[in-house]
């Protein structure tokens, strides 16, 4: 009898999991996909960053935005399942995407546990000694969410996992979350640029989670920090702006700020050092690196840079010149082909700190098939980053790695990092036996 595959839980990034408030009845949408977006309705409370600014509210999360996921989970749903009498459950998770990411892993584990129960109930499950034995779930996470899969791993030694497949996760920052604290402007989320929602996206900590921490992510002049995560790094209209909102409360806007960026700090700190068994045989303790399937978005214009300058008072000043929007994927030297990303998240912030560059698949806009005509008209619109997670061409690539199936029509393809495989000494070696394509 073949192995049961494990459940599946879809873990969305984030603004797309619907917020609504149920303080009202009936309850009140106060996030969804496209309308209402009410900015100053899910602003937290300085004091108690759990709860929202303007009371009496309670404001909780409902499922992911099924524009971009549904299509996702119905094929994950089918291609699973051998047959309709014995289907692989596929679990959305939906999440309080402004929170610190501390307290969503802790809600996906307690989430990992309810679904391992149900999933027991199911009769075919029972039958299956291994996984009534050693009960795991495998996760996807697009986005932040595959931050919270690194999270949830790191801080749970009991994580019942048995495979991730990470789509487009920021696992090393981008500097999308500097435009939207900075500007309200951004990939992430809606781009109105409204006083209301950057008054928002400062006092939100999850934003912080996703600053950018690799290597030069910053040019400064000498004598400035380039260290986004200290305070000293931001230009003083951010630090006035939450100063302004907690006027009044029993916290300092300096020490809010401080709280945030060192909560993000330390998430990423745990997130480098996250390690995965290199080898050996399947479920017998610990991750291997195997058993990731990192999907990076590559070929669109993407913001690779950020300039910082000095004001006329010496103050730190952002310099948002566009020509740090790049795609160099295109270029024949490998160093230039890694000024790209996929449109929000740039490839050096992609690559996770546990995993060995030879094993990253990359996919470009060209991999929506000719029929896809709808979403290649979306991720033109809103961004390849947003809209990866329905591309055809990833949910068999998925779907093959999920159930260690063939790929007999040579249906799922991708692509190595710069720098790798046929332009390097070391051997692309993905997570699955994968076709590679040229760039």
């Amino acid at each position: 009898m073949r192995p049961v595959i494990p459940p599946v839980i879809v873990i969305p990034g984030m603004t797309a999991s619907v917020l609504h408030d149920e303080y009202e009845l009936p309850p009140e949408t106060v996030w969804a996909s496209v309308l209402p977006r009410r900015f100053e309705r899910i602003t937290l409370h300085p004091e108690k960053q759990v709860y929202e600014f303007r009371e009496p509210a309670r404001v909780a999360p409902g499922g992911p935005f099924p524009l971009v996921y549904e299509d996702l989970i119905e094929e994950l749903r089918d291609g699973l399942s051998d047959e309709q009498s014995a289907p692989v459950p596929v679990f959305p998770f939906g999440y309080d995407w402004r929170l610190r990411l501390e307290l969503t892993e802790d809600r996906l584990a307690e989430f990992v546990s309810e679904v391992i129960e149900r999933t027991l109930l199911l009769r075919h499950y029972r039958k299956d000694p291994d996984f009534v034995d050693r009960p795991r779930v495998n996760l996807v996470g697009h986005s932040m969410g595959g931050l919270i899969i690194a999270g949830y791993i790191r801080r749970h030694a009991d994580a019942s996992v048995n495979k991730v497949v990470t789509l487009a996760s920021p696992f090393r920052g981008s500097y999308e979350a500097i435009l939207k604290v900075a500007t309200g402007t951004g990939d992430f989320g809606d781009d109105s640029g409204k006083a209301r929602e950057r008054r928002m996206a400062r006092m939100t900590p999850a934003l912080y989670y996703l600053l950018p921490s690799f290597r030069d992510s910053l040019s400064v002049e000498k004598g400035m920090t380039s260290d986004i995560f200290s305070p000293r790094a931001w230009q003083p209209s951010v630090k006035r702006s939450i100063a302004a909102q907690v006027k009044g409360w029993n916290v300092t806007g300096a020490r809010l700020f401080r709280l945030m960026l060192d909560a993000a700090r330390e998430h990423r700190a745990g997130i480098s050092g996250l390690r995965l068994r290199d080898g050996g045989a399947p479920g017998t303790g610990g991750l291997r690196k195997e058993d990731w399937l990192a999907i990076v978005g590559v070929d669109a214009e993407t913001r690779v840079g950020l300039r910082v300058r000095r004001d006329a008072d010496g103050r730190p000043r952002f310099d948002l010149r566009s020509d740090e929007r790049r795609n160099d994927w295109g270029s024949a030297d490998p160093r230039e082909r890694r000024r790209t990303g996929d449109g929000t998240v740039p490839l050096r912030g992609a690559i996770p700190p546990f995993l060995d560059e030879n094993r990253l698949v990359c996919v470009t806009p060209h991999d929506f098939g000719y029929w896809e005509l709808r979403d290649r008209a979306l991720s033109e619109l809103a961004g390849f980053h947003g809209h990866l997670p329905t591309m055809n061409m990833v949910h068999r690539l998925i779907t093959r790695f999920l159930s260690d199936g063939p790929d007999p029509y040579g249906s799922t393809w991708g692509r190595s990092m710069p720098g790798v495989g046929r332009e390097g000494a070391d051997p692309w070696n993905p997570p699955l036996d994968l076709a590679e394509r040229d760039a």
